[in-house]
Order: C-alpha cells, then structure tokens, then sequence
C-alpha cells in the first residue's frame, strides 16, 4: 500500500487528507479490491494522529461504499469502481438576472461533469451561518458569495481550505482563497473617467446609493473621482423626487431608483441623455431599449461565471479580477 503523507500544517483537516489520498490509491488500483487497510492504531502511531481523524476519514469512505468492516477482523476494499462524484457547492446573495447569467455560465463547461446545488442567503447572516454548516463535509468545493455581510469569516473557516472560492466581492480578511472578483472602486473611477468629456456638460453628480446590499467599493471610486476632477458632488442614501434638478447626473446601483428618475423625468417633461444624466450599475438587455438606451457601469458576468468553470474544475488557487467597463447609450 502507498505510503500516506499526512500534513499537519495544511489547512486541510487530517480526515480529508486521509479521504482523498485512500480514494485516490483505490481509484489507481494502487490498493487492490478486498485487500485489508491498516489498522486504525497502525495509522494513529505511524502519523501521530488521533483516533478521531482516522475513525472519520474511515466512517466516511464506509458510507460512499468504498470500504466495509468486518467485525474483528478490520477495514477492506469494497471495491475500486469509485464515483468520484464532484459536488459544489454555490451560495448565492439572492437571485437576479446577473445571477442567473453567471449560473448558467458556470454549469455550461461542466456539462454535467459535476452536481452543482445553489442556495442564497438573501444578505441574512443566520441563513448565511446555517447554510454553510449544513453543507460541511457534504461537498467537494464551495463557492462562496459573501457579499457586504459582516461576520462571515469565522464561518467560512470551518470548510476545508483549499475547497473554498470567493465570487464577486472579496476583502483583505477573504485573501486566503482563490477569488473571482470585482473591483468595485475602479470600475466606478475608470468607468466615469473614460466619460469625463460627457460629465462636464452637466452640473452636479449625485450619486444615489439607497440599497445596503451595494458594495462600499463603488462609494469609494465615485468620492476620489469628483474630488480628482472638480465635479460638484452629492452622495445621497434615498432618492426623493426634489432632486431631479435639469443639469444633474445621477449614479444608480440600484434599479428601484432607476425607474423612480424615469418616471419623474417623465412627469416633468425632462429630456434623459439632455436634461438630466443617468449612469445605472450592471448591464442588462433591458437597459439597451428603455429611454433609447441607459449607460451602464458593468463587468461580464458571463465571463465570470466561465473563469468560475475553469478554476474550480482544475483546482487552481488564483486571484482574478473580473474587469469591469462602461457601455455609453444615450442616458448621458
């Protein structure tokens, strides 16, 4: 039999070592059908491990059905033909079109290699906490979107390292793990930059940013943008029609604000694109037709979804930036 290599600095847990290095030997044949597995004191003494690591990692290949024990007689093979079956794990903030697009990005390249099971903790800390225990031990890989949700960091720390992913929003206490992310301070600051010239033409920027769900990364770029180029600025936490002023450009994440400016720009007979300025947050189809078209500050949730595909199918620990660009219409 191979000789097992345990590492007792890894963030894996000793279990989960044992696990994948006794499947993996069973799947090469490296350990035959019916041949007799060390004992648990053998492995215990050799390794200077506890009884409880090897009973787990034991009690676990018993209930995949690889192995079976024998009263008195010890742990054997049940056999070699192992469904090495891939189980993700992908928790979600709440379900959207944007969420859905990196969904369906994501399964796409798997096609069907592996079970992808999707939740959302809808930014609720307890469901968030709940989910991720519940799921422990019962996936290969977990795809984590944390969000703005504080205290979540204890929690993810109980999965096994090298199986855990951070999609979307990250921050410094995340950077252990592989990350697909936005940077949502620079898609804000680069995005305006690159309409600096359109910006001028109008008076003030106001930048409403009402939802608590929104990354504080966007705040940060739109405050260093103004304050860089001289825009007379408004940061506001509730979008009330006496804003709505001819000569104002309004920055909206949230979509609920979106259509409360349409609809009292409408009423005062205000021209989109003329009159008032209006840059949205996260692309849409949507957002091409209404008001002959919205600007739009987004990244390529498709591509995110497919960079996902690639890293959690081959296991590479990378961090990536998932870029992000303006797509100019005529609401500016």
């Amino acid at each position: 039999m191979p000789k097992l290599i345990i590492d007792k600095q890894s963030l894996t847990p000793i279990y989960k070592q044992l696990v994948d290095q006794l499947e993996l030997s069973i799947i090469n044949k490296d350990i035959k059908k019916n041949q007799k597995l060390p004992s648990i004191n053998k492995i215990c003494l050799e390794h200077k491990i506890s009884r409880d690591s090897v009973l787990l990692a034991y009690g676990m290949l018993k209930k995949k059905g690889i192995i079976n024990a024998i009263a008195g007689k010890g742990y054997y093979v049940k056999t070699n033909a192992i469904n090495y079956e891939k189980r993700y794990f992908l928790l979600f903030d709440e379900l959207n079109s944007f969420k859905e697009d990196i969904y369906n990005s994501f399964i796409e390249p798997l096609n069907g290699k592996a079970i992808v099971e999707i939740y959302f903790h809808h930014f609720n800390l307890e469901i968030f906490k709940k989910l991720v225990n519940d799921a422990n031990g019962n996936y290969t890989k977990y795809i984590i979107m944390p969000s703005n949700l504080k205290g979540i960091e204890e929690v993810i720390s109980k999965l096994p390292a090298t199986d855990v992913y951070i999609l979307d929003q990250t921050r410094k206490s995340l950077s252990c793990y592989p990350t697909i992310y936005q940077n949502f301070k620079d898609a804000v600051y680069n995005g305006l930059y690159s309409v600096l010239n359109k910006l001028t033409r109008y008076s003030r920027i106001i930048f409403v940013f009402s939802n608590k769900k929104e990354p504080l990364g966007m705040v940060d770029g739109f405050t260093q943008f103004c304050l860089d180029h001289g825009f007379h600025h408004e940061l506001i936490y509730k979008y009330e029609d006496h804003y709505l002023e001819k000569g104002s450009v309004f920055i909206t994440p949230d979509d609920n604000d979106l259509v409360s400016i349409l609809e009292a720009s409408k009423k005062r007979e205000l021209t989109i694109g003329k009159d008032v300025g209006i840059i949205s947050y996260n692309d849409t189809p949507l957002k091409k037709v209404v008001a002959n078209g919205i600007t739009t500050i987004s990244t390529d949730f498709k591509e995110m979804g497919t960079h996902l595909a690639n890293m959690v199918w081959n296991q590479q620990h990378q961090k990536i930036e998932n870029p992000s660009r303006i797509i100019l219409r005529k609401s500016l």
